[in-house]
Protein backbone atom coordinates (compact mmCIF):
# COMPACT_ATOMS: atom_id res chain seq x y z
CA UNK A 1 0.00 0.00 0.00
CA UNK A 2 1.27 3.49 -1.28
CA UNK A 3 0.70 6.49 0.51
CA UNK A 4 1.05 9.81 -0.41
CA UNK A 5 2.14 12.37 1.47
CA UNK A 6 -0.69 14.55 2.40
CA UNK A 7 -3.08 10.74 2.52
CA UNK A 8 -4.42 9.35 5.59
CA UNK A 9 -4.33 5.77 6.00
CA UNK A 10 -7.71 4.44 4.99
CA UNK A 11 -9.10 2.20 7.88
CA UNK A 12 -11.65 -0.92 8.15
CA UNK A 13 -13.94 -2.68 10.31
CA UNK A 14 -11.81 -3.73 12.09
CA UNK A 15 -9.37 -0.63 12.58
CA UNK A 16 -6.30 -2.05 10.53
CA UNK A 17 -5.22 -0.42 7.27
CA UNK A 18 -6.83 -1.61 4.46
CA UNK A 19 -4.40 -3.91 2.25
CA UNK A 20 -1.52 -4.33 5.38
CA UNK A 21 -1.93 -7.11 7.75
CA UNK A 22 -1.67 -6.42 11.14
CA UNK A 23 1.14 -8.73 13.13
CA UNK A 24 0.04 -12.02 13.98
CA UNK A 25 -0.90 -12.78 17.69
CA UNK A 26 -1.40 -15.43 20.04
CA UNK A 27 -4.14 -16.81 22.14
CA UNK A 28 -4.36 -13.62 24.41
CA UNK A 29 -4.24 -11.08 21.60
CA UNK A 30 -0.51 -9.82 21.99
CA UNK A 31 1.63 -9.98 18.49
CA UNK A 32 5.01 -11.67 19.34
CA UNK A 33 7.92 -9.05 19.15
CA UNK A 34 9.59 -10.99 16.10
CA UNK A 35 6.79 -10.52 14.40
CA UNK A 36 5.82 -7.02 15.15
CA UNK A 37 9.27 -6.22 13.86
CA UNK A 38 9.04 -7.87 10.13
CA UNK A 39 5.21 -6.69 9.82
CA UNK A 40 7.67 -3.52 10.69
CA UNK A 41 10.34 -4.23 7.70
CA UNK A 42 8.20 -5.70 5.41
CA UNK A 43 5.91 -2.23 5.34
CA UNK A 44 8.87 -0.50 4.99
CA UNK A 45 10.35 -2.64 2.12
CA UNK A 46 6.46 -2.57 0.07
CA UNK A 47 6.15 1.63 0.35
CA UNK A 48 7.09 3.53 -2.37
CA UNK A 49 8.39 6.00 -0.25
CA UNK A 50 10.18 6.87 3.10
CA UNK A 51 7.83 5.99 6.27
CA UNK A 52 7.48 7.60 9.62
CA UNK A 53 7.22 5.83 12.90
CA UNK A 54 3.49 7.42 13.27
CA UNK A 55 1.92 6.12 9.60
CA UNK A 56 3.85 2.59 10.13
CA UNK A 57 2.23 2.76 13.82
CA UNK A 58 -1.01 3.98 12.54
CA UNK A 59 -0.97 1.09 9.60
CA UNK A 60 -0.06 -1.45 12.01
CA UNK A 61 -2.32 -1.04 14.22
CA UNK A 62 0.56 -0.61 17.11
CA UNK A 63 0.63 1.79 19.47
CA UNK A 64 3.31 4.90 18.81
CA UNK A 65 5.72 3.99 21.71
CA UNK A 66 6.34 0.39 20.33
CA UNK A 67 6.64 1.02 16.79
CA UNK A 68 9.40 3.96 17.59
CA UNK A 69 11.01 0.95 20.27
CA UNK A 70 11.30 -1.89 17.51
CA UNK A 71 12.03 1.09 14.62
CA UNK A 72 14.77 2.00 16.72
CA UNK A 73 16.30 -1.08 17.49
CA UNK A 74 15.66 -2.47 13.66
CA UNK A 75 17.65 0.96 13.05
CA UNK A 76 20.41 0.09 15.48
CA UNK A 77 20.88 -3.44 14.04
CA UNK A 78 21.54 -1.77 10.12
CA UNK A 79 17.69 -3.35 8.86
CA UNK A 80 16.21 0.83 8.96
CA UNK A 81 18.04 3.76 8.04
CA UNK A 82 16.88 7.62 8.24
CA UNK A 83 15.82 8.69 4.95
CA UNK A 84 18.87 11.74 4.10
CA UNK A 85 17.66 14.95 5.36
CA UNK A 86 14.23 13.46 7.08
CA UNK A 87 12.88 11.95 9.82
CA UNK A 88 11.11 8.94 7.84
CA UNK A 89 12.88 5.37 7.30
CA UNK A 90 14.07 3.67 4.39
CA UNK A 91 15.63 0.25 4.27
CA UNK A 92 18.71 -0.09 5.62
CA UNK A 93 22.12 -1.69 4.38
CA UNK A 94 21.65 -4.71 5.92
CA UNK A 95 18.13 -5.40 4.95
CA UNK A 96 18.60 -4.37 1.01
CA UNK A 97 21.69 -7.07 1.47
CA UNK A 98 19.53 -9.71 3.02
CA UNK A 99 17.50 -9.32 0.35
CA UNK A 100 20.16 -9.51 -1.82
CA UNK A 101 21.15 -12.92 -0.67
CA UNK A 102 17.66 -14.31 -0.65
CA UNK A 103 17.02 -13.79 -4.96
CA UNK A 104 21.08 -13.84 -5.48
CA UNK A 105 21.03 -18.01 -6.17
CA UNK A 106 17.94 -17.21 -8.70
CA UNK A 107 19.60 -14.07 -9.91
CA UNK A 108 22.23 -15.96 -12.42
CA UNK A 109 19.72 -18.03 -14.12
CA UNK A 110 17.12 -15.43 -14.26
CA UNK A 111 16.67 -13.60 -17.84
CA UNK A 112 18.07 -10.02 -16.40
CA UNK A 113 21.56 -12.04 -15.94
CA UNK A 114 21.22 -13.50 -19.43
CA UNK A 115 20.38 -10.58 -20.75
CA UNK A 116 23.56 -8.49 -18.91
CA UNK A 117 25.49 -12.00 -20.15
CA UNK A 118 24.75 -11.46 -23.71
CA UNK A 119 25.74 -7.33 -23.44
CA UNK A 120 28.87 -7.88 -21.68
CA UNK A 121 30.01 -10.39 -24.33
CA UNK A 122 29.21 -8.03 -27.50
CA UNK A 123 30.97 -4.96 -25.53
CA UNK A 124 33.61 -6.99 -24.29
CA UNK A 125 33.24 -5.00 -21.18
CA UNK A 126 31.78 -5.39 -17.72
CA UNK A 127 28.05 -4.76 -17.11
CA UNK A 128 25.64 -3.29 -13.99
CA UNK A 129 22.45 -3.42 -13.47
CA UNK A 130 21.26 -1.06 -10.17
CA UNK A 131 19.06 0.96 -8.32
CA UNK A 132 18.79 4.01 -6.46
CA UNK A 133 19.50 2.63 -2.20
CA UNK A 134 18.94 5.55 0.16
CA UNK A 135 22.12 7.88 -1.01
CA UNK A 136 23.91 5.41 -2.98
CA UNK A 137 23.71 3.73 -5.70
CA UNK A 138 23.17 -0.45 -5.34
CA UNK A 139 24.21 -2.91 -7.90
CA UNK A 140 21.57 -5.79 -8.05
CA UNK A 141 23.40 -7.88 -10.78
CA UNK A 142 26.61 -7.34 -12.81
CA UNK A 143 28.49 -9.54 -15.10
CA UNK A 144 32.44 -9.32 -15.09
CA UNK A 145 34.68 -8.74 -18.27
CA UNK A 146 36.75 -11.86 -18.94
CA UNK A 147 39.62 -9.31 -19.21
CA UNK A 148 42.33 -10.13 -16.43
CA UNK A 149 42.37 -6.65 -15.98
CA UNK A 150 38.89 -5.55 -14.99
CA UNK A 151 36.65 -3.84 -11.84
CA UNK A 152 35.99 -6.30 -8.89
CA UNK A 153 32.80 -5.40 -7.43
CA UNK A 154 29.73 -7.88 -6.81
CA UNK A 155 26.15 -7.67 -6.67
CA UNK A 156 25.19 -6.35 -3.76
CA UNK A 157 28.10 -3.57 -3.70
CA UNK A 158 27.19 0.12 -2.94
CA UNK A 159 28.38 3.31 -4.71
CA UNK A 160 27.98 6.95 -4.25
CA UNK A 161 25.43 8.86 -6.37
CA UNK A 162 26.96 12.12 -7.50
CA UNK A 163 29.98 10.38 -8.55
CA UNK A 164 28.78 7.42 -10.99
CA UNK A 165 27.25 7.24 -14.06
CA UNK A 166 24.30 5.14 -13.02
CA UNK A 167 24.26 7.10 -9.59
CA UNK A 168 23.71 10.30 -11.67
CA UNK A 169 21.62 8.50 -13.72
CA UNK A 170 19.33 8.87 -10.40
CA UNK A 171 19.93 12.03 -9.40
CA UNK A 172 18.85 13.55 -12.82
CA UNK A 173 15.52 12.33 -12.59
CA UNK A 174 15.02 13.17 -8.63
CA UNK A 175 13.29 16.73 -8.39
CA UNK A 176 15.49 19.57 -8.35
CA UNK A 177 14.14 20.28 -4.20
CA UNK A 178 14.77 16.88 -2.95
CA UNK A 179 18.44 16.61 -4.73
CA UNK A 180 19.66 19.42 -3.36
CA UNK A 181 18.33 18.64 -0.12
CA UNK A 182 20.26 14.82 -0.42
CA UNK A 183 23.35 16.28 -1.86
CA UNK A 184 23.21 18.97 1.33
CA UNK A 185 23.14 15.95 3.29
CA UNK A 186 26.18 13.58 2.07
CA UNK A 187 29.90 14.88 1.97
CA UNK A 188 30.94 15.39 -1.56
CA UNK A 189 34.05 13.84 -1.39
CA UNK A 190 36.83 14.18 -4.41
CA UNK A 191 37.43 10.53 -5.19
CA UNK A 192 39.92 11.33 -7.95
CA UNK A 193 40.83 14.53 -9.76
CA UNK A 194 37.64 14.62 -11.66
CA UNK A 195 35.63 13.95 -9.28
CA UNK A 196 32.81 16.98 -9.00
CA UNK A 197 32.17 18.31 -6.31
CA UNK A 198 31.13 21.87 -7.13
CA UNK A 199 26.65 21.57 -6.32
CA UNK A 200 26.11 23.77 -9.14
CA UNK A 201 28.64 22.05 -11.94
CA UNK A 202 27.14 18.98 -10.44
CA UNK A 203 23.60 20.70 -11.20
CA UNK A 204 24.27 21.86 -15.23
CA UNK A 205 25.72 18.11 -15.35
CA UNK A 206 22.74 16.86 -14.06
CA UNK A 207 20.95 18.66 -16.63
CA UNK A 208 23.02 17.51 -19.61
CA UNK A 209 21.99 13.56 -18.19
CA UNK A 210 18.39 14.80 -17.84
CA UNK A 211 18.39 15.87 -21.43
CA UNK A 212 20.16 12.79 -23.19
CA UNK A 213 19.29 10.57 -20.58
CA UNK A 214 22.89 8.77 -21.16
CA UNK A 215 25.09 9.22 -17.77
CA UNK A 216 28.88 8.95 -17.85
CA UNK A 217 31.47 8.97 -15.30
CA UNK A 218 34.80 10.34 -17.02
CA UNK A 219 37.50 8.80 -13.93
CA UNK A 220 35.20 10.57 -11.35
CA UNK A 221 34.79 7.85 -8.94
CA UNK A 222 38.03 5.55 -9.67
CA UNK A 223 40.89 7.10 -11.79
CA UNK A 224 41.77 5.55 -14.59
CA UNK A 225 38.07 4.26 -15.09
CA UNK A 226 35.15 4.98 -17.54
CA UNK A 227 31.34 4.35 -17.39
CA UNK A 228 28.23 5.02 -19.08
CA UNK A 229 24.53 4.47 -18.07
CA UNK A 230 21.37 4.35 -19.58
CA UNK A 231 17.86 4.11 -17.88
CA UNK A 232 15.82 1.08 -17.61
CA UNK A 233 11.96 1.16 -17.50
CA UNK A 234 9.08 -0.56 -16.59
CA UNK A 235 6.76 -1.66 -18.69
CA UNK A 236 4.83 1.43 -17.97
CA UNK A 237 7.24 3.41 -19.47
CA UNK A 238 8.57 4.54 -15.79
CA UNK A 239 12.14 4.82 -15.23
CA UNK A 240 13.49 2.82 -12.39
CA UNK A 241 16.36 1.24 -12.75
CA UNK A 242 19.85 2.02 -14.96
CA UNK A 243 22.12 -0.32 -17.12
CA UNK A 244 25.59 0.63 -17.24
CA UNK A 245 29.07 -0.33 -19.27
CA UNK A 246 32.44 0.53 -17.24
CA UNK A 247 35.68 -0.24 -18.71
CA UNK A 248 39.45 0.76 -17.82
CA UNK A 249 40.72 3.87 -19.65
CA UNK A 250 43.30 1.63 -20.88
CA UNK A 251 40.87 -0.55 -22.86
CA UNK A 252 37.85 2.02 -23.95
CA UNK A 253 37.66 5.52 -24.08
CA UNK A 254 34.86 7.97 -23.07
CA UNK A 255 34.55 8.20 -26.78
CA UNK A 256 34.52 4.49 -27.34
CA UNK A 257 31.89 3.88 -24.65
CA UNK A 258 29.41 6.42 -26.05
CA UNK A 259 29.67 5.12 -29.42
CA UNK A 260 28.09 1.70 -27.34
CA UNK A 261 24.73 3.51 -26.46
CA UNK A 262 22.70 1.86 -29.06
CA UNK A 263 23.91 -1.49 -27.83
CA UNK A 264 23.11 0.04 -24.51
CA UNK A 265 19.50 1.16 -24.94
CA UNK A 266 18.52 -2.19 -26.98
CA UNK A 267 19.84 -4.34 -23.93
CA UNK A 268 18.38 -1.61 -21.34
CA UNK A 269 14.80 -2.44 -23.74
CA UNK A 270 15.22 -6.10 -23.07
CA UNK A 271 15.32 -5.31 -19.48
CA UNK A 272 11.81 -3.85 -19.62
CA UNK A 273 10.79 -7.39 -20.01
CA UNK A 274 12.16 -8.52 -16.44
CA UNK A 275 10.81 -5.67 -14.69
CA UNK A 276 7.54 -6.26 -12.38
CA UNK A 277 7.30 -9.94 -12.74
CA UNK A 278 4.92 -9.90 -9.94
CA UNK A 279 2.25 -7.94 -12.05
CA UNK A 280 3.00 -10.83 -15.33
CA UNK A 281 2.04 -13.52 -13.01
Amino acid sequence: MELSPNQTPRKGKSGSSRGLRPPSSDSTGKAFPTVKAFAILETIASAKRPLGVSEIGVLLSLPKPTAHRIVRMLESEGLLQHEPGSRRFVPGVRLVKLGLDIVGAAMRSAPRHAILEALSQEVGETCNFGIISGSHALYLDRVESEWPLGLRFESGSRVPLYCTAIGKLFLSWMPKPKRALMLRSIPLHRYTAHTIVDQDDLEKELGKIRDAEVSIDDQEFLAGVVCIAVPVRDAKGQRVAALAISAPLARMSLEEGLKRVPLLRASADQLTGTIDLEEAK
